[in-house]
Parts: C-alpha cells; sequence; structure tokens
C-alpha cells in the first residue's frame, strides 16, 4: 500500500491532503515541521514525500538538499514560480506542484512518483537477494542455453505481482523454480504455502489462503484443480479476496499465485477439465522447463553435483554413527 509523508506548517492544508490521500486508499503520515523528517522517514519508511516550500526552520528546499537515498520529493508551495520550480527539479525534486492544486493531478503525480520508489526498492531487494542465494545457478544448475534463459526469466519475473504458470515434466525441477520466484521476489521474508490443486476442496481454500498472506501461494499439479474450486480460485485471481461458508463478507488476502502443471494446460480446456478464464489468469507469465534429455550437456554437470553430495551425505553419516563399544 503506497504510504506518503505529508509535510506542511500549515494546519488546514495538513489536513486536506490526508484527507485525499487517505479517500485514495493510501496511508498518509502529515509532519508540521521538516525538521522531523528524518526520523518519520525511518520510521514510517514512506513511498513519497509531499512537503511544501516555504516553511520555519527548514524549507522544502532545504529538506530535499538535506536528504540521501531518501523517497521521491513532491514539493508543493503557494508561491511557486518558474525560479522555484526550476531549483526544486536541479535539487532534485521528482515534481514541483503550484498551490492551489488539482488534486487528480497530484495525485497523478504521487502515484508516479511512488511506483518508481517501489520499482527502485524491488529492485534494490532483488539484487540482495541475489546475492545471499549466490546466483541462480546454484539453485537451478546448467550451463545450456535453455537453463540461461529460465534463470534470467525467473529473474524478471520474480519482482512482479502477475502470476506465473510453470509448465513441464515430472521431475523438471517446478518446485525450485517456483520457491525461487518467491525468493527473489519482494514477498521473500513472507510465508511460501505449496498444495497440490488437485487436493484442495473449495471450503479449505479461504483457510489456505489466508495462511499465504503477504507471501507466494504454490499451486502444484493445476490442470487437476477440482471444478468446485476453480470458480473460487477465479475470485481470488481476480478480486483479491476469499469468502468462507457462512461468512458474511469477503475477506481480502494479499498473496502471488505460482501454479505448476505437468499436463499441456491447452488440452485440459479443451476437453473441459480447466476453465478458459483461470487459465489465462493464472499464466500472467509462463515459463516452460526442458527436461534433461533436452539438455545433455548439462547431465556432466548435475552428475559432479549429485556425486559431491552423496560424499559428503556419507562423510556426515559416518562421522555421526554411533561407536560400538565391547564388552558393554
Amino acid at each position: 500500500m503506497t504510504r506518503v509523508l505529508i509535510i506542511d506548517d500549515d494546519r488546514l492544508m495538513r489536513n486536506s491532503l490526508v484527507d485525499l490521500i487517505e479517500a485514495s486508499g493510501w496511508v498518509a503520515k502529515a509532519l508540521a515541521r521538516a525538521t522531523d523528517a528524518s526520523r518519520w522517514i525511518a520510521q514510517f519508511q514512506p513511498d513519497v514525500i509531499l512537503s511544501d516550500v516555504r516553511m520555519p526552520e527548514m524549507s522544502g528546499l532545504e529538506l530535499l538538499q538535506s536528504l540521501q537515498s531518501a523517497p521521491p520529493v513532491v514539493l508543493i508551495s503557494a508561491h511557486g514560480d518558474i525560479p522555484t520550480a526550476v531549483a526544486a527539479m536541479n535539487h532534485g525534486a521528482y515534481s514541483f506542484v503550484e498551490k492551489p492544486y488539482d488534486p487528480k493531478r497530484l495525485l497523478l503525480i504521487l502515484s508516479h512518483a511512488a511506483d518508481q520508489h517501489q520499482m527502485r526498492q524491488s529492485n534494490r531487494r532483488l539484487k540482495e537477494r541475489l546475492q545471499q542465494l549466490s546466483g541462480l545457478d546454484r539453485v537451478l544448475l546448467g550451463q545450456t542455453p535453455d537453463m540461461h534463459r529460465l534463470r534470467d526469466t525467473i529473474a524478471m519475473v520474480a519482482g512482479g505481482q502477475a502470476s506465473v504458470l510453470v509448465q513441464g515434466e515430472t521431475g523438471t525441477g517446478k518446485d525450485l523454480v517456483a520457491r525461487a520466484v518467491h525468493d527473489l521476489s519482494g514477498r521473500c521474508d513472507g510465508p511460501f504455502i505449496a498444495v497440490n490443486a488437485a487436493q484442495v476442496g473449495a471450503e479449505n481454500l479461504p483457510h489456505v489462503a489466508r495462511s499465504a498472506t503477504s507471501g507466494t501461494l504454490f499451486l502444484d499439479e493445476i490442470c487437476a484443480c477440482p471444478a468446485d474450486l476453480q470458480p473460487v480460485l477465479l475470485r481470488l485471481i481476480d478480486a483479491g479476496d476469499v469468502l468462507e461458508a457462512g461468512q458474511g463478507a469477503p475477506e481480502r488476502v494479499d498473496l502471488r499465485i505460482v501454479a505448476a502443471t505437468n499436463e499441456d494446460p491447452q488440452a485440459a480446456v479443451a476437453s473441459g477439465r480447466l476453465r478458459q478464464d483461470l487459465m489465462f489468469r493464472l499464466s500472467g507469465f509462463s515459463l516452460a522447463l526442458s527436461p534433461l534429455r533436452a539438455r545433455p550437456d548439462d547431465v556432466t554437470l548435475l552428475a559432479m553435483r549429485f556425486c559431491r553430495n552423496s560424499q559428503r551425505y556419507t562423510t556426515q553419516r559416518c562421522q555421526s554413527s554411533p561407536r560400538l563399544i565391547w564388552p558393554p
């Protein structure tokens, strides 16, 4: 949810801006002095800062100059003129708005600024996560062009929010790919809930969805999804909520869905086992995994890894085995 830090010494203006921001479904925090900004930026973690220009103690321009690695700053002033606007942009302001402001234009500017900040944050988290994992090449082994493309695609789609459909034969690592999408996403600190879609009843989905809130829900064998579950799942993707039996109002859930199948989903749709609209919603991004027989150059690399892991496991078992002492 977008968070906006408002800084304005005019109480009426602060309240007006807070009302506008909160009416848009965002979260607002208002300050009367720019000197308090640094503390609240660390605590509130805003996606964008909306600040007046002319204020006592510290002006909006001085605030802009004092901030380092801060969210985008949009300056607003009743004394707006071309020199002030130019100075603001030269000092790194995202945009400059004059009072009285047009609410729609102001919200559009704030939305674009927040999106830019969130994208930067997502990219930063992605890079940090890649470093923690020492590269996807250690999670998804292989040096063939297919594996290079797969890792590049995972790194690209992980930062988004769209559903992902993973297709591949049994044993191609669909669960590893789903986990990698989660681990490299902004939801990496949230739960990763893996379930078999063929075994989830429509009445159980609300509980499963709540368990995955703020994280990722991995639905394996999606083509075997029961018919009564499919409309409930479609609602979860479209509306972002679930409705439990006997519950008066739907409950919002914030999660990302990664689905997997070892079947041809188009064939499942043609046979009537899978709804066309559900398949369309699930395949925001599609990842196709190649079987090992299609990439023989990776066989040696995988064999070396398995042998090394097997040797390490055998050594650990030998070291941890109890010694027999006779006589007892």
